[in-house]
């Protein structure tokens, strides 16, 4: 099974302008996820829009590949990439791992969880989540919940606290029972991938605001590996300064 991670790197980000550029202790954000990714494998490419974030990466000696910028979602930029990718190496990938360009936090043990996910011929997708034991976290509509069966196939994603907690207090439900927070870190199938970026939006999905849920509309299998490493995105300027405040970096 050959895999490939994918990091896609935006400019243009309304609350924080060319965050995979930024500082970070003598290195760009951009080269920091780059270096954890290349823990896992050597195929690791930037997929980017913009010249700044292309140059700046070949620059530090990172594999680059410049996409559209008309992309609705990083997961159709990951899809182009792809193609960009397998064309130039004359090769082609089982698995395609999809790593944000503002996560200098991950676990290289959490790129090889995904990975050995699709050694299940059944799953056609994988994700990660971790515990949550706060109520505050579990009725944050910024922090995307999911509940999965047994067998750690999604059941639903939704920004609003599930499951819902029936006769309970809402302060004592993380003692109740078991939440989990999503983490958009994603794996797929390349042929998965290609098929779930021609789908129409799905109505759930517009409710929500999460594509997850288009792809459950249409039936498809979301693994969902558990972790308990968190991390931090960084979307703004200000989460950045307590990052580097607090010694997470």
């Amino acid at each position: 099974m050959k895999s490939i991670i994918i990091i896609p790197a935006r400019y243009a980000s309304t609350r924080f302008p060319g965050k995979p550029l930024a500082d970070i202790h003598g290195k760009s954000m951009i080269e920091r996820v780059v270096e954890k990714a290349s823990q896992v494998g050597d195929q690791v490419w930037v997929a980017t829009d913009d010249d700044r974030i292309y140059k700046h990466v070949d620059n530090f000696g990172g594999n680059v590949v410049m996409t559209r910028s008309d992309h609705p979602s990083g997961t159709d930029r990951i899809a182009e990439a792809l193609d960009l990718i397998e064309a130039k190496l004359s090769t082609s990938f089982d698995v395609v791992i999809n790593i944000q360009g503002d996560e200098p936090f991950i676990l290289p043990s959490q790129v090889e969880q995904l990975i050995r996910s699709f050694e299940t011929e059944r799953v056609d997708i994988a994700t990660l989540a971790n515990p949550i034991h706060e109520i505050s976290t579990v009725e944050d509509m910024n922090q995307v919940k999911v509940i999965f069966s047994p067998l750690q196939r999604a059941i639903y994603f939704s920004r609003s606290p599930i499951p819902f907690v029936r006769g309970v207090d809402r302060s004592l439900w993380p003692e109740k029972v078991d939440f989990w927070g999503h983490i958009g870190m994603y794996g797929y199938r390349s042929d998965v991938l290609r098929k779930i970026t021609k789908l129409a939006p799905s109505k759930l999905e517009q409710c929500e605001s999460l594509e997850q849920l288009r792809w459950l509309e249409n039936d498809y299998h979301i693994h969902v590996e558990t972790t308990d490493h968190k991390g931090m995105g960084i979307d703004t300027p200000e989460d950045l300064l307590r990052a580097l405040q607090e010694g997470e970096l």
